[in-house]
């Protein structure tokens, strides 16, 4: 015979001839050298390489476990002493009832969503994330999400978990924030056959996240396709010249084209502006040309305006002096010192007869 001591938080299988015939509590025991004893700690799972079938027959033993049953579809998470301890995948698990300190959460992996009552930070746990999918909507973003191809609800911003299972989970989301779509370099043709380039740039924003993302395939992509055959529309409808005379009202044109389209898609148009109009080469020089041509016939009407009233004024100051023989004598007094001022020396050659015609020149009459 031998002695066998089971401690408290032990319990003890006996086996003869490879056959349960006893469980062994906590205490001493003697047992028979031809029987087999083996410990088990009651705080683990309960491992044993003989089928547990088999071991459930003996009554002992099947009054002392509880048996935790996980589906192929389902999970455990199991707790000890009410922390994460480990995730079960499917099979069954005995537990000795004895253990309280342990406890499990079954987890149905076909409903998709993790329930609230499950701390987010055991969803964090290495053994748990093979589980489950996360998902980021930013506070500027809004998302929808589809169950096997299915849209099941519209999410807000925030962060969600969802098991993997055998359904397909999948979140599709949309920027809310106003965005900028670019028209550049394109090529139009006026109603004149005068091709030119065109900058035109718009602002939108997603207001129905449903329609954006279920009506069209890339809806970005289709405002600008519409943006851009608006465009197209307005400039044939113009020659070059009334084009550029009437640019300031091609804007207005595309939001009121765009409006209703754009709601189609589930976007509104919030504004729009021409960038620039680019003329080619030779449109360009001819225009430069026009310009030029233009300007020069301004000058010169200018000079010729300038020209008339000098002329006029001229005239006028000739009436004056023709009556006024006072004012005749002081134009030429004047005309006389503005010619002094450019003479530096003169030199008198004669007799005092040319002093007295010089006084007689500058005396009045």
């Amino acid at each position: 015979m031998r002695q066998v001591r089971v401690n408290a938080y032990e319990k003890a299988l006996v086996f003869r001839n490879g056959e349960l015939v006893r469980v062994l509590d906590q205490g001493r025991y003697w047992i028979s050298p031809w029987k087999k004893v083996i410990k088990y700690d009651i705080t683990e799972l309960f491992y044993h390489e003989i089928d547990l079938d088999l071991l459930m027959k003996c009554e002992n033993l099947r009054s002392r476990l509880n048996i935790v049953n996980v589906a192929d579809n389902e999970i455990a998470i199991q707790y000890k002493n009410g922390n994460f301890d480990t995730v079960l995948k499917s099979g069954r698990y005995p537990i000795w009832k004895d253990n309280p300190s342990l406890t499990h959460e079954i987890i149905n992996l076909d409903q998709i969503e993790v329930s609230e009552t499950i701390n987010r930070k055991v969803l964090h746990q290495p053994e748990v994330m093979r589980f489950v999918t996360m998902h980021i909507i930013e506070s500027y973003e809004k998302g929808i999400l589809y169950v096997n191809g299915i849209m099941n609800k519209e999410l807000g911003p925030g962060v969600y978990y969802y098991w993997k299972g055998e359904q397909n989970v999948l979140i599709s989301k949309v920027d809310t924030r106003k965005q900028q779509v670019e028209i550049s370099g394109q090529e139009l043709l006026t109603a004149d056959k005068a091709s030119i380039r065109m900058n035109l740039f718009a602002y939108y924003q997603v207001e129905d996240i449903i329609t954006a993302l279920t009506e069209s395939r890339d809806y970005a992509r289709q405002l600008y396709v519409m943006i851009q055959l608006g465009l197209r529309e307005y400039v044939g409808q113009y020659t070059l010249d009334q084009l550029l005379r009437n640019k300031s009202a091609i804007a207005p044109y595309i939001l009121e084209y765009a409006d209703t389209r754009a709601q189609e898609l589930g976007v509104k148009i919030l504004d729009c502006g021409v960038r620039d109009i680019i003329l080619p080469g030779d449109v360009k020089e001819i225009m430069n040309q026009v310009l030029v041509a233009e300007k020069q016939a301004q000058a010169n009407t200018i000079m010729r305006r300038e020209e008339t009233a000098s002329t006029r004024s001229l005239l006028n100051t000739a009436r004056l002096m023709q009556d006024n023989d006072m004012l005749f004598k002081l134009k030429e007094m004047e005309f006389m010192e503005k010619i002094a001022d450019k003479v530096g020396e003169i030199t008198v050659n004669g007799g005092g007869a040319i002093v007295d015609q010089l006084r007689s020149m500058i005396s009045v009459k």
